[in-house]
């Protein structure tokens, strides 16, 4: 079959025939590549429609095997309303960047129910290339990155596979080819990505989806951030130029929960505007100063960020908000890179009486024991006195720090002070709360983190979802705002060298997660392990993934000269420049070079130099049997043996099957090139002919 029959537009049927039109290697690496690309995904796609998507390549596949007909237009109507309206159903009316990229996943699934033709491969091909790059916008570690370029270097074997199923060695063969690629292309795309401008986008489309992240949010009940506690997610990671805080020191700031609803704190004034677009991620560049920190923090889906007390914006993409806290412009739904510095910042001396009400509201009844002890307590105490003499109270007396406390009763302020006495941080924040307030001192709950365990080799602090903290700030006159945190009163070794210690005797640190790393701490080589490929997800984030415009802007500003946008453009320019012509060199050479390369291209440079010598010139673009007509014409003593040598050419090339007999192709050519140039000698020892003109 020619090579035009085979590949040319033509009307396929439901048949065995039409399902082998794509060679069975080229399609299972195609399969390989689509679930290689699901990978990625797996937390955020729903089950059922990665389920869909597997039966869907599955079935593709049993077809190309012919145990499975492809369905015809009705089915795969039917199939396509049916997964259509349980993606309709699951996403009820929620359109965002999340949701799209689902459909999107569900449209390529059901892309292999038409993949039928060489066409409809690379129709496929490029749709998942283009799933490649959509996966950046959810996973962007070094790990998933590695899988995501794993599945382009199987979709480029499979079309190599495609376009020559015959090929010998087709998987080692493959792979070379793409390697020895890569090795020549990577010091361009090396250089561009260092050079090329990197500019803002014009407008862009927030990811936030609603789904849950593992996080604090703006409302506190008892018992939450216990939940948080048997997390070892990673919650931010923060690069000090100086000397790293003490581990008592480091206390988080995220938010303020300032009203009591019932038995949850919640946040009053949330700002509830989004605006569109994503937040910059790339805050801040250069070198750090002794008293500025870097904070990389994963996405939380909030505009919230983390910071030390008495800290003031350093970055851009950053803003004070008041009361100490700090927010982004846009909800953080990537990564996020912010830099802070800290400060000497004057105490307050005096509360408006706004706020004064504000952080005095409690509901009108409940909880009446703490009511009166707090009554009890401002009568005889000064503010300042009455939070000592609370402190004491947790210290002294047997209150105990526990991640399994017990249900609270609808007083549960009551019950946690006077009755049960075991609670978790939330618990003894929100009672320290309830009773200061009574008592008539303006106090808030501050929710955030606090501690963080070094990274490898002391270079940065990892703070984790189990380092989530509530805590209480106090207003007393003459000083401003004062942190007050029961949890140092009654556990002191969670505060002083985090919650594993804490609840070493109680053994509920990270109890429901048993694959977790930092569960494990008695085992030296493996958190050794941990740490290092935490270094390199790190430094990938930083200096990869956060290669922004500011970044690239300062360093290049380090380079000899300095340089601005303009020069940059210059430069990328003349990298693209100098890249096209050494590759448009490089080929020329190689064509006039392939055929010495190859054996079968040897032996046609041998043949043309023997026409050229029996006076035939060779002409650009004959066929070796045009050439050899033209050679009978002037020889007739080779003649046979001319036409021989030319369909030995043609069947070499356009013959099916050919890796099972190059070998004996190229030993025939050489033997019949040997007899032409024989017959040559003989016939010009008794004639000679002129060239043809």
């Amino acid at each position: 079959m020619s090579l035009i029959s085979r590949y040319a537009p033509r009307q396929i049927e439901d048949s065995e025939n039409a399902i082998q039109a794509i060679p069975a290697g080229a399609l299972l690496w195609l399969i390989g590549a689509f679930s290689l690309l699901l990978a990625p995904q797996w937390d955020r796609l729903p089950w059922w429609m990665i389920v869909a998507c597997a039966v869907l390549a599955v079935w593709r596949w049993l077809a190309q095997k012919g145990r499975f007909r492809l369905p015809g237009r009705w089915l795969k109507i039917g199939v396509m309303l049916l997964l259509v309206g349980v993606y309709v159903a699951t996403v009820q009316g929620r359109f965002t960047v999340d949701t799209a990229a689902s459909f999107f996943v569900l449209a390529v699934g059901l892309k292999w129910l038409e993949t039928r033709t060489a066409r409809d491969f690379y129709v496929l091909f490029f749709i998942l290339v283009y799933l490649a790059a959509v996966n950046f916008l959810f996973q962007q570690s070094i790990i998933w990155a590695l899988v995501t370029f794993a599945a382009i270097g199987c979709l480029l074997v499979g079309l190599q596979i495609l376009n020559a199923p015959a090929l010998p060695g087709n998987f080692r063969a493959g792979w070379k080819r793409l390697g020895l690629l890569l090795l020549k292309t990577l010091p361009i795309v090396v250089l561009l990505f260092v050079f090329f401008p990197r500019m803002a986008p014009l407008w862009s489309v927030p990811l936030v989806s609603g789904q849950a992240r593992s996080g604090i949010s703006d409302t506190m009940r008892p018992g939450d951030i216990s939940n948080l506690a048997q997390s070892s997610e990673r919650a931010f990671r923060v690069t000090f130029g100086g000397d790293n805080p003490a581990y008592r020191d480091r206390y988080w700031r995220g938010l303020i929960l300032d009203y009591l609803d019932g038995e949850t704190w919640r946040l009053r004034d949330d700002e509830q505007f989004r605006r569109l677009g994503r937040v910059a991620t790339d805050g801040g560049s250069g070198p750090l100063a002794a008293n500025e920190y870097d904070v990389l923090m994963e996405p939380t889906d909030q505009r919230w960020a983390f910071t030390l007390e008495d800290s003031v914006a350093a970055s851009n993409n950053v803003f004070a908000a008041g009361e100490d806290l700090f927010r982004f412009d846009r909800p953080a739904d990537s990564p996020i890179r912010y830099r802070m510095a800290q400060t000497s910042a004057p105490a307050g001396t005096e509360l408006n009486p706004v706020h004064r009400d504000r952080y005095l509201q409690l509901p009108r009844s409940g909880n009446p024991r703490a009511r009166a002890l707090a009554e009890d307590l401002a009568a005889d105490l000064e503010p300042a006195e009455l939070v000592n003499s609370l402190m004491r109270r947790f210290r002294e007396q047997a209150y105990y720090y526990t991640l399994r406390p017990p249900i609270m009763p609808e007083n549960g302020v009551d019950a946690l002070l006077f009755d049960n006495k075991r609670g978790f941080c939330a618990h003894y924040a929100g009672a320290s709360t309830f009773l200061f307030r009574a008592a008539g001192i303006p106090a808030r709950v501050v929710v955030g983190y606090q501690g963080g365990d070094a990274g490898a080799g002391g270079e940065y602090i990892i703070v984790r979802q189990y380092d989530a903290h509530a805590w209480v700030e106090v207003w007393l006159d003459g000083r401003g705002w004062v942190r007050v945190d029961p949890t140092a009163a009654i556990a002191p070794s969670r505060i002083e060298s985090g919650l594993r210690d804490a609840v070493e005797d109680e053994g509920s640190f990270l109890e429901n997660d048993l694959t977790s790393i930092q569960r494990y701490q008695d085992f030296a080589a493996l958190q050794w392990v941990g740490l290092q490929l935490d270094r390199i997800n790190y430094q990938w984030q930083r200096w990869v993934v956060g290669y922004q415009g500011q970044s690239q802007l300062d360093l290049m500003s380090r380079l000899p000269g300095g340089m601005g946008l303009r020069k940059l453009g210059y430069i990328t320019a003349g990298i693209i420049g100098v890249a096209l012509l050494v590759a448009g060199i490089v080929s020329g050479l190689s064509l006039r070079t392939g055929e010495r390369r190859d054996a079968f291209g040897r032996a046609l440079v041998s043949w043309r130099r023997i026409c050229e010598q029996a006076g035939v010139p060779v002409r650009s673009g004959e066929t070796p049997m045009v050439q050899a007509e033209r050679l009978a014409l002037a020889r007739p003593a080779v003649a046979e043996s001319a036409r021989t040598f030319a369909r030995a050419v043609n069947s070499h090339y356009y013959r099916q099957g050919l890796s099972s007999h190059s070998g004996e192709d190229l030993q025939r050519l050489k033997r019949i090139l040997k007899a032409i140039k024989r017959q040559l000698r003989h016939d010009g020892q008794r004639s000679s002919t002129g060239p043809v003109k």
